[in-house]
Parts: C-alpha cells; structure tokens; sequence
C-alpha cells in the first residue's frame, strides 16, 4: 500500500467528525461573542431575552402536503414514462430528464392555480361574512 492509500481511511475521519465538530463550534463561538456584546452595551438579561424571543410571524403555508404530493406524484408519473420510452423507443437521457423535469414543472404550475383559486375563494368568503 501506498502512503496516500493509508491517509485515505485518516481524511475520510476527520471529515466526517472534524467539520460537523467545527461548524457546531462555531455556532456555540458566535452566541456567545454576541452575548458577550450585549453584556459591553449594558443590555440586562430581560431585555435580551425580549429580544431574542420576538419572531416574526412568518405565512404558514397551509398548503405544502399538496404541494408535496402533487409534485411527488408527477415525478413519479415522469421516471415511469421516461422508463417507458426509453424501453420502447431508445430515447437518450437527456430526453428523459427532460420529460421528468417538464413534469415538475408541470406540477409546481398545477399547484400554483390549485393554492391560488383557493385562496380567492377563502378570502372572497372573509369580505362576503364581514359586510353581513
């Protein structure tokens, strides 16, 4: 065996434990630095607290199953008739990706006037129920 052969087994370990080590390391570094900022600018523990605990509201998206499964569904719709074609009339790949990525995008345009028709109807249905 070579001497690169044996450094192979030793990087494959490092990388696998050291990056994960370093990237939590630095995220445990930066809290506190920042903390330590905060402390220097005379912010008491109340009012950091406030701070870090106001979030802003972000849209739920209350549609993302749909989402997901509309896409799921035509991917899979678009592998099985890529397969297909690709038995039956030796289409290349290229083809084949993309007749799978038209399906996706297929999907994202049918999920996109799904949510979108069903949103005018909840919110035409909010404006009728308040003027009465």
């Amino acid at each position: 065996m070579s001497f690169i052969e044996h450094l192979v087994p030793i990087f494959g370990i490092i990388f696998t434990f050291g990056i994960p080590g370093l990237i939590i390391f630095w995220a445990i570094y930066t809290k506190h630095r920042e903390r330590m900022r905060l402390i220097e600018k005379g912010v008491t523990p109340e009012e950091a607290r406030k701070y870090f605990n106001v979030t802003e509201r972000r849209y739920r998206n209350n549609y993302s199953a749909l989402k997901f499964g509309i896409i799921l569904l035509f991917l899979g719709m678009g592998i099985f008739l890529a397969n297909i074609l690709s038995e039956v009339y030796n289409f290349g790949d290229g083809v084949l990706i993309g007749l799978v990525i038209l399906f996706v995008g297929a999907a994202y345009l049918i999920y996109y006037a799904i949510v979108s028709r069903a949103t005018k109807i909840s919110s035409g249905n909010t404006t009728v129920s308040e003027k009465n």
